[in-house]
């Protein structure tokens, strides 16, 4: 089918050039997957037709706008999102010649083909016998019916709701591996709730949406989002994307770093980590204050005993980014920022008079030290 696509786009290319022009096959690999480009310096088009050259039997822009493009990119269009991959084009203008793009997955040696929806990963041994855990929201109750029976079907384990206020107690409660956010949803921004979603949680989060207008999902994709998935999408497409997007994730760091027993006078015990009525015991992996016991997200959790491991040194919000969200999570400093903010709340921690978490402007976050007052 690969081969197809490439036949497709080659005899597309072939077909806008004139005779003796040159086309070219391109192929880099982009973080979780590989793009391969087919180049020509024919026709071209004007930028504003490109969204509709996948459409069955769209129009070049040539000479006398003759040229039926039949139904050979939107067969391309069609298998590449059903392997997990997306397809795209590029243009200057007419005369210009044309870019076309498509991407697929890499393969990951150690997935099973009969269990699409079960981690496999080696670097994550604890969630191989686990499904998926995926969260799916979206208003239209058809629409979310339809993503629950394509993600039971694929092996992995739903929760839905329509609600966008219900995400973050899910995240809190149902742990998911990925989340699946409707672009637009009644009275929120699904941006600015997918970066509070990402500052709560490891999951990686895709984007579903009914808007194909490039500048809309290269702002989606810039602000953190994992994929894009244009509606109407198939199960097979939706299935392969999911496990794209946790292939391409970071080894998840260990939960319990480097906190010794002598870290102060005041954590006698092996892993645990005592500051005035804050409490970390990293065996058990619990957080106490004076209120009983504190339910913090993953990632949460993760910041906070980040920051106790370095008590009384200043992190930068690169290294804290780095530390807590692994390397080549990128330097987004909201997420970290929405992370301290719902830690203080949790911890009883008042920014403007803190006593634990001290804030250097600009800067990053420090950790008070048991050893001084």
């Amino acid at each position: 089918r690969i081969a197809q696509v490439l036949g497709n786009l080659l005899i597309n290319a072939s077909r806008q050039s004139h005779d003796g022009s040159v086309i070219g096959i391109e192929a880099r690999i982009d973080g979780a997957h590989i793009a391969v480009s087919v180049v020509d310096s024919g026709q071209g088009m004007h930028p504003e037709r490109i969204p509709e050259l996948f459409a069955k039997f769209s129009r070049s822009d040539g000479p006398g706008q003759a040229r039926d493009l039949g139904l050979g990119l939107a067969i391309c269009k069609g298998i590449v999102e059903a392997h997990g991959g997306r397809i795209s084009a590029q243009s200057d203008g007419p005369g210009l010649g044309s870019r076309f793009t498509f991407t697929l997955p890499l393969a990951d040696p150690d997935a099973a083909p009969s269990q699409i929806g079960r981690r496999t990963s080696s670097r994550d041994a604890r969630m191989a016998s686990e499904p998926v855990r995926v969260l799916a929201i979206d208003d239209d109750p058809r629409a979310l019916k339809q993503v629950r029976d394509a993600l039971t079907d694929a092996g992995f384990e739903p929760t839905v709701t329509g609600d966008p206020a219900q995400v973050m107690p899910l995240i809190a409660e149902f742990g998911p591996h990925v989340v699946l956010l409707d672009l637009m949803l009644p009275g929120t921004d699904g941006i600015e709730l997918m970066r509070e979603v990402v500052a709560a949680c490891d999951a990686p989060v895709i984007f579903l949406s009914a808007y194909t207008r490039e500048d809309i999902v290269a702002s989606a994709l810039e602000a953190g989002a994992a994929d894009y998935i244009i509606k109407p999408f198939s199960p097979t497409e939706l299935a392969a994307r999911i496990t794209a997007a946790l292939r391409g994730r970071a080894p998840s760091r260990p939960v319990a770093p480097r906190i010794s027993p002598d870290a102060s006078p005041e954590a006698p015990d092996h892993g645990r980590f005592e500051l005035g009525g804050l409490s970390i015991d990293l065996q058990a992996q619990l957080v106490r204050t004076a209120d009983g016991i504190i339910e913090l997200a993953p990632v949460e959790y993760r910041l906070l005993v980040e920051l106790a491991a370095n008590a009384g040194t200043l992190m930068t919000h690169d290294r804290l980014i780095a530390n807590v969200w692994g390397p080549g999570s990128g330097g987004d400093a909201n997420r970290l920022r929405t992370a301290i903010k719902n830690l203080r709340r949790k911890i009883g921690d008042d920014a403007r008079h803190p006593r634990y978490i001290f804030t250097a402007s600009r800067i990053g976050y420090r950790m008070a030290s048991p050893d001084t007052d």
